[in-house]
């Protein structure tokens, strides 16, 4: 019997992982493995596996001097998009480096951080990965870097009103979003704890705003999650991972 086809994840923070996707996962049998770049694990082969996921974190795209191995994440999903043509979902800052390592241009834009609604574009009213989500999404917003300018040939899916670049496509088998589609009810809390990801928050929302922004979360978190199994449901048939396709 054949192994099921895994799933590789770079992670930039222990907390920073896959949230709620991590259920669905685990709910159509799909093996992942984590590779905890900040915390110095080497890239594996990527031919081994048979998408690649790259998540959030602290980090900007342009501190190669003080992350080094940023340098070989950029390379490594550009071969993974280009070359190997492998299905790819980056969030926040896994969105950003998609767009770095495509020729896209990533800078400090205006910092997002709350509950927000980003809107669908005419691209992204067309695109299947969407297909289902409302015009208007009610997301969670975690940001201060955005990308500028995407990567030649690829499509502007969502937009913001601080943030032209909300998600974007490359083909059809690379996809990423900025805003935190993946969040559980554990997600404010665990980031509010990390220092810089706090910071951002008393800046955005003001001093002692945890505790404000884990209750708004929380009354839209079915609604998150609802969005979420849509979207990831969506972008399994759409990129052309394997995949047990159930009904929505």
């Amino acid at each position: 019997m054949s192994e099921s086809p895994r799933l590789l994840v770079f992670q930039h923070l222990e907390v920073e992982h896959p949230g709620v996707f991590r259920d669905f996962l685990a709910a159509d049998g799909i093996p992942w493995d984590v590779i905890e770049l900040d915390a110095g694990a080497a890239i594996p082969d990527l031919e081994r596996y048979a998408g690649l996921w790259v998540m959030g974190g602290p980090m900007d795209v342009w501190q190669v001097s003080e992350y080094p191995w940023l340098a070989l994440e950029l390379a490594a999903i550009r071969r993974a998009v280009v070359e190997l043509r492998m299905p790819f979902l980056g969030i926040c800052l896994g969105h950003q480096l998609l767009a770095a390592a495509l020729g896209g241009t990533v800078g400090p834009g205006r910092a997002e951080v709350g509950v927000m609604p980003v809107e669908l574009t005419a691209a992204g009213r067309d695109s299947e990965v969407f297909a289902g989500l409302p015009q208007s999404l009610t997301t969670l917003q975690w940001h201060g870097a955005e990308v500028n300018a995407p990567p030649p040939g690829a499509r502007i899916l969502a937009r913001s009103e601080a943030c032209a670049v909300q998600a974007l496509a490359v083909s059809g088998h690379a996809v990423s979003a900025q805003f935190h589609i993946e969040a559980t009810a554990d997600t404010v809390a665990e980031w509010g704890a990390i220092p810089a990801y706090a910071q951002a928050l008393d800046v955005a929302l003001g001093a002692g705003a945890l505790p404000r922004f884990e209750n708004e979360v929380a009354r839209h978190l079915a609604q998150f999650n609802r969005d979420a199994y849509r979207f990831y449901a969506n972008w399994m048939r759409v990129s052309g991972f394997p995949y047990p396709e159930r009904s929505l």
